[in-house]
């Protein structure tokens, strides 16, 4: 049988006996041939498994056909440890539950796919953690932490996660299920394999406490116990595969604060840490400058709170027994340090934004500070503490001869380092290699590990020969063929290891240069470049389960990893460099996976890596449909200003018509559009046949300001542009419209009719040329209108230079309020909005682009109690009144938007700017919005 039969086989077989899926599809498999790593592996299948049975079924069926298999949880594995040939098991999907959470003896016991911040709420109910924690938690799996032995910042507290862990539940690689504790005797052989290893263990592993690399088999010495679940852990999934694991919880310190110290540079500040370490902290971090000006030129200054004066800083968690205690600990560990200067911050929301900064270094770390992409491979090596500052100065020349650099972050208490590097892949790719070597050569010359908490994976396995002997790396393999005899799990990590350059990713991409669409001037014009921007950290599969979150709201309604921008941005990877999608753009498989984007835009800003799947989106179906017949809706809402115009001589009898659900539904069919859904009422008087016929202009002589009158806001919501005006005036300017229509091109960028925007697009800059000349401020209405605006104009025209002066003219109505000074020298104040309560739902690409921080600080000024929905409405334009998006637009609605409206009181207000938002709402839950114009106005 060959080898492609064999894998047909097995797939029906499994179909057949499991009752999860299996899926082995084109797309699917694009989404699942890499990690958080360099690497791309194609499997042969993808299965989710719904039981421990399935499980089992899997294995054995693997087996009987000769395929390898590989566990896999999040995803966000950065050196290849969750891709593979053969099969890959999904158990984030379904085996995701916490089983057994026992606050008085600490303990949970959990399934594999369960995300470490669902644990974190359930134990924090009982003043409880679990110790190690991550940067990536919030969609990291206990099962992908058990694999790697993750740890993050707190482990100088509380250890790494194999000293967290009591009992695993397994299924090792020849489908038996074991118990592993603390009695090597569960295993034959076992007690044999540590007697005459000894020696190795002992003097060659476990010799400090981020030694990850290898197999963490110094927990098998008797003088440690004989703590087999602990020796596990940190395998990689190369030895079995984790049913179900009990692990310990920690008491969460009743009050902590933050040390930040500055240093002239990072050795400087790692050269400070043996001294800081005496004073117990529960956390030291390291941070580069250079990274913070990533943070503040991504997110901007604001998002950076005040910081000492230095080149690089530890940032130093203490606790105590209150605030002040806190306070008064951390203030002394400043004064004993050779900082250069040093600030403490209580916890609260400044530290917290202190703290995001490192949480976020994994994504903003991959780009360096002149904007050239940085990889990992190399992100993760760590040394004995004593020696991290001579490490760090051997690193930078290192990196100097080999002509690449990167920004520095890491648990610089645990001697650990983290750095992505502009190995120049495009251009070079076998200078990869070579670096790997020399700085293997240099981690190990300083008795330090190669993986501090990532594991090795494909990255760094083949270069364990460097640290361990050959004794040691056969102490691994005696190990592994105790619990996988015949290979079959996860093949080519630690021991028999694939080759560091094989398979990588980005060496295989080829350039897609501009074919007319948006100029993606950050990627040099190349689609390639920019799909690549998604190194896979996955920050869009986050639970946000309790707050909230507004990128990927497809995959909060469904879950699937089809949904999120990073099963996307594989896909698309696909297109521009791999074998899975061989029509292209014109491909089933692109055409599916883009499919339920809603273009929500707020991956381009909460993306640390800031992939834009909405620019992404509009390039696809513009390459797709150029030339070509397109889906009716892009006829229909894609060119809705068109058809605006139109109703608009009959307004009246288009609702009437409208109105008549036989005859609407029919009318949604034929325009390709969902029959459940409502057809929104087109104004009788349009905000332009208003303004012509307004009685009383405003008076000359005030300062002057440009209302833009969006599509949707003259056909559809006119009294929102009225409200605007009555509150424009009431501030002392005077209101000018431009003369004739002007439209933004949304709803054909959306749909990807890119030359069309372009034209809508060059002819509102000739309505707004005369404004921009005479320095008139530009206030929208609408969000994603204005968002345009600001963003996409500047892609679309980029050579047009009023683009630049119209993004940089525009504002929202917040914005241009807040900034407003009277003559007499007092801000502009707005009404007494004090007792109501408002359920606020922004805008998506008011969030992405624009910021929602302005309407806030109003509202509140006002007095009003706000309540802001972080999340999409599931509308999002033209998006859920397509036919075959109406199921998940509701669903979205239902993450966010709809439980706030049932749960709030019935004088609460819906304060909504974006038109799709309101009707949303409208059609959804009964319940009409208000914008803020009209809020303002008091209407």
């Amino acid at each position: 049988m060959s080898s492609s039969q064999a894998a047909s086989s097995a797939v029906a077989a499994l179909r057949a006996r499991i009752a999860g899926e299996v899926d082995d599809a084109p797309r699917r498999l694009a989404e699942y041939s890499s990690d958080a790593s360099n690497y791309r592996v194609v499997p042969t299948a993808v299965v989710f498994p719904r039981t421990d049975e399935d499980v089992a079924v899997t294995l054995e069926t693997a087996r009987e056909h000769d395929l390898p298999m590989t566990a896999r949880g999040a995803g966000t594995s950065v050196a290849g440890n969750a891709i593979g040939p053969g099969l890959v098991l999904d158990f984030s999907r379904y085996l995701n539950r916490i089983v057994e959470l026992d606050p008085r003896e600490r303990t949970a016991r959990i399934q594999p796919g369960v995300v470490l911040s669902s644990l974190q709420r359930a134990a924090a109910t009982h003043g409880l953690r679990f110790g190690p924690d991550p940067s990536t938690q919030d969609r990291c799996t206990l099962g992908g932490m058990l694999g790697n032995n993750a740890c993050g910042p707190r482990a100088v507290a509380w250890g790494r996660t194999a000293d967290n862990v009591r009992e695993l539940r397994i299924l090792d690689g020849a489908g038996r299920e074991r118990e592993l504790a603390d009695d090597l005797g569960v295993v034959p052989g076992l007690d044999a394999f540590v007697t005459a290893n000894l020696a190795t263990l002992r003097t060659e592993l476990g010799r400090f406490d981020r030694q990850a690399s290898g197999f963490s088999l110094e927990h098998l010495l008797p003088e440690r116990g004989g703590r087999l679940a602990r020796a596990f852990v940190g395998t990689e999934g190369a030895c079995g595969l984790i049913l179900e694991a009990t692990v310990d919880l920690v008491q969460v310190p009743t009050a902590t604060a933050l040390a930040v110290l500055g240093y002239p540079d990072m050795p400087t500040a790692a050269d400070d840490v043996p001294a800081l370490m005496a004073a117990d902290p529960f956390a030291v971090e390291g941070i580069d400058a250079r990274l913070v000006d990533v943070v503040r030129k991504h997110k901007g200054a604001a998002a950076v709170p005040e910081l000492p004066r230095g080149g690089g800083w530890l940032f130093v968690e203490m606790s105590g027994g209150t605030s002040a205690e806190a306070v008064a600990t951390a203030t002394e560990l400043c004064r004993r340090s050779t900082a250069v200067d040093t600030r403490v911050v209580p916890t609260g929301p400044e530290s917290a934004a202190l703290w995001r900064i490192r949480a976020d270094g994994v994504g903003l770390s991959g780009r360096t500070r002149d904007g050239r992409p940085a990889w990992p491979g190399w992100e993760d090596a760590a040394v004995p503490q004593h020696r991290l500052g001579r490490y760090l100065r051997d690193f930078e020349d290192l990196t100097r001869e080999h002509g690449v650099d990167g920004l520095l972050y890491g648990h610089f208490g645990d001697g650990c380092v983290h750095v992505r590097l502009d190995f120049p892949f495009d251009r070079a790719p076998q200078r990869f290699r070579t670096f790997l070597l020399d700085a293997a050569a240099l981690v190990a010359s300083h008795g330090g590990s190669m993986s501090g908490e990532h594991g090795d994976g494909r990255a760094r396995s083949e270069l364990l020969p460097l640290m361990y002997s050959p004794a040691a790396l056969s102490c691994f393999a005696g190990f592994k063929a105790l619990f996988d005899p015949a290979g079959i799990l996860n093949p080519g990590v630690v021991v028999d290891p694939a080759l560091v350059d094989a398979d990588l990713r980005v060496p295989a991409a080829h350039p897609i240069p501009p074919a007319g669409g948006h100029a993606l001037t950050r990627d040099g014009g190349d689609l390639s470049v920019a799909v690549h921007r998604c190194v896979g950290i996955g920050k869009c599969r986050a639970d946000t389960s309790a707050a909230g979150g507004f990128m990927c709201p497809s995959y909060l309604a469904t879950r699937d990893e089809k949904d999120v921008t990073r099963g996307r941005a594989r896909v698309l990877q696909e297109v521009v460099n791999g074998s899975l999608v061989a029509e292209g753009f014109r491909s089933p498989e692109l055409a599916e996976s883009l499919d339920l984007c809603l273009s929500c835009k707020a991956c381009a800003s909460d993306c640390p890596a800031g992939v834009d799947m909405a620019t992404y989106k509009s390039e696809a179906l513009y390459r797709r449909y150029r030339g070509r017949p397109r889906p009716l809706s892009h006829y229909t809402l894609g060119q809705l200003p068109r058809w605006t115009r139109v109703a608009a001589l009959a307004p009246r009898f288009i609702n009437g018509a409208s109105a008549f659900g036989p005859l609407r539904r029919s009318g949604l069919r034929l325009a390709g559009l969902d029959p459940r859904r409502e057809i929104p009422g087109f104004a009788t008087q349009t905000f332009r046949k208003w303004w012509r016929r307004r009685p009383t202009p405003a008076a000359a002589g005030s300062p002057e300001v440009l209302l833009w009158i969006d599509t949707f806001t003259d056909a559809f919501s006119p009294e929102v542009a009225r409200a605007a005006v009555t509150v424009l005036e009431g501030a002392g300017y005077q209101v000018l419209v431009t003369e004739r229509r002007t439209c933004c091109g949304l709803t054909w960028i959306s749909t990807g009719q890119l030359d069309g925007a372009r034209r809508q697009l060059a002819a509102t800059l000739d309505q707004l040329q005369p404004h921009l000349e005479a320095g008139r401020p530009i206030v929208g209405l609408e969000p994603s209108c204005t968002a345009v605006l600001r963003s996409d104009l500047l892609e679309l025209l980029p050579d047009d230079p009023r683009s630049t002066r119209a993004a940089t003219s525009t504002h929202t109505l917040a914005e241009f309020l807040t900034a407003t000074v009277g003559p007499d020298g007092i801000p502009w104040s707005p009404p007494n909005l004090a007792g109501l309560e408002l359920v606020v739902q922004p805008h998506c690409h008011q969030h992405a682009v624009l910021g929602f921080a302005a309407d806030r600080a109003l509202l509140e000024r006002a007095g009003a109690r706000v309540r802001q929905l972080a999340g999409c409405c599931g509308l999002a334009g033209n998006f859920g009144m397509e036919r075959g998006h109406y199921e998940v637009s509701v669903a979205v609605a239902e993450t966010g938007l709809l439980p706030a409206l049932a749960q709030a009181p019935p004088d609460a207000v819906l304060l909504a700017d974006g038109f799709s938002c309101r009707t949303q709402a409208v059609q959804l839950a009964g319940r009409e919005g208000m914008h803020l114009a009209q809020l303002l106005a008091g209407r």
